[in-house]
């Protein structure tokens, strides 16, 4: 019984499968232009990118080095007392560790804000990106006339793959 929904289901996606390769075929036929433009690669590659990414390790670099400091700086402070720990009074021992807890729940505070702070600005940069990229495809899709512009594909001809003209014309802006 099971073997035979498995069946009834595989030549369903089968036929399925086949209608769009007919289609596809056919709309090849009849003249239909395609073109594929990767979206990773104008993050990657393009100027308009690079500069997002600089301006974003100018304005969150001495935070994050701040962070990175203070936890070396907690790590070292947790060895000292693991180490000293032994010979210390217990109620300094208990207080440092309290300190030292109280420090590392701050640090992480940071370190949580540090990577919203970062992800909301680095989404409002792709976001920019994004806009600047569909301004320029609209123009490279009628330009060329084109039909369907596909984002994602497993395979790509490079005679179908446009992502280097958007990726001159957004550095030519």
């Amino acid at each position: 019984m099971k073997q035979l929904k498995i069946r009834y289901y595989l030549s369903i996606l089968g036929f399925i499968g086949l209608t769009i390769f007919i289609q596809s075929v056919h709309a090849q036929e009849a003249g239909t232009k395609i073109a594929f433009v990767s979206l990773e690669r104008i993050l990657s590659e393009s100027k308009m990118a690079k500069d997002a990414q600089a301006k974003m390790q100018g304005e969150f670099g001495n935070r994050e080095k701040e962070v990175r400091d203070a936890i070396a700086k907690i790590k070292t402070q947790a060895a000292q007392l693991d180490k000293d720990a032994a010979v210390m009074p217990e109620a300094e021992r208990i207080r440092k560790q309290r300190e030292l807890a109280d420090n590392d729940r701050e640090i992480q505070r940071k370190q949580r804000e540090l990577i919203e702070d970062t992800q909301r600005r680095g989404a409002e940069e792709r976001a920019k990106i994004f806009e600047k990229a569909n301004q320029v495809l609209k123009t490279i899709v009628e330009q060329k006339k084109l039909d369907l512009v596909v984002q994602e594909a497993a395979f790509v001809s490079p005679r179908v793959d446009i992502t280097n003209e958007v990726i001159a014309a957004l550095n030519s802006k």
